[in-house]
């Protein structure tokens, strides 16, 4: 009935892998845990990994060279047994110790996919993890009811997927991030149904300030990008639909300069212990002006 889907890459799975084993044999379906990790350079980690091979329906294969999450899935999702695929991120736990049941697999045809939500724990990182504890707390964290206003608006380190519905979206090559908006994108414009959940993951992974910040920018470029190659809309994301505001009360030039005067301060503020996110939001936001300024 449902094959658990996780990709790795120099991160402990044991933790993950044991705890929804447990409630996937508890809830008595049938089911598979298949572990892919991505050519791993932390071979202590990777090795350790290994142990989940004792568990009965799990299964942990290695790929030769590093294709990123995204490909990953994807073969993952071609090696599955069944046609109900749930993702998870390797650096996720589940909330609730009903996990398993509590996406109800017997009422799936009801919709395609199940979203459950993403939280993170109360406790403050240390100051070097803030601003990625931050921005979970204050951007992915979401009731029910708020996810229901954009429900397109998912990530897919907690996803329960219908495989063909998997195949025909994930139509991303890259080996990039922030890839999540195409996906999302194209879940829109073929109108498949998302239903909401509440059944977060905690999100454990932080990465340092300043590794996160680089990150947010190479997603705000992946979003340029599939934007240039009208591969999703130009009001898919807030930071486009931002741009566009400015761009309609010819604001556009003025912000970028404003902004670029200020741009070291900002940034401090950013890896300081006190992150504010709505500079988050300006810093990536002129780092889209001058991507669109400099296309040529």
């Amino acid at each position: 009935m449902l094959s658990i889907l996780i990709p790795t890459y120099n991160y402990s799975i044991v933790a993950l892998v044991k705890s929804v084993h447990r409630q996937a044999t508890k809830a008595k379906i049938p089911f598979e845990i298949n572990v892919l990790d991505d050519c791993s350079t932390d071979l202590d980690i990777s090795i350790d990994n290994e142990r989940i091979k004792k568990l009965n329906f799990c299964s942990f294969k290695k790929n030769e060279k590093n294709i990123g999450r995204t490909a990953s899935r994807n073969l993952l999702a071609a090696m599955s047994s069944y046609e109900l695929l749930l993702f998870l991120d390797a650096d996720v736990l589940p909330k609730y110790d009903d996990f398993i049941s509590r996406f109800e697999l017997h009422k799936f045809q009801d919709s395609k996919i199940i979203f459950g939500g993403v939280c993170y724990r109360p406790d403050k990182p240390n100051k070097d993890l803030i601003l990625r504890w931050k921005y979970g707390h204050k951007k992915e964290t979401k009731s029910v009811a708020e996810r229901q206003k954009n429900p397109y608006s998912i990530v897919s380190s907690s996803l329960l997927i219908d495989k063909k519905v998997f195949f025909k979206n994930n139509t991303s090559k890259s080996n990039t991030y922030g890839l999540d908006i195409l996906f999302s994108g194209n879940l829109l414009k073929h109108k498949i149904k998302v239903k909401h959940i509440d059944n977060p993951v905690f999100h454990l992974g932080l990465e340092r300030s300043s590794v996160f910040l680089n990150k947010s920018l190479q997603a705000v470029k992946s979003t340029y990008i599939l934007e240039q190659n009208n591969q999703i809309e130009k009001d898919t994301r807030p930071l486009q639909q931002s741009y566009q505001k400015l761009k309609k009360w010819k604001l556009i030039t003025l912000v970028n300069v404003i902004l670029n005067q200020f741009y070291k301060v900002i940034e401090s503020n950013l890896l300081s212990n006190r992150p504010s996110m709505f500079l988050f939001d300006l810093y990536r936001l002129n780092y889209f002006i001058e991507l669109k300024k400099n296309k040529n």
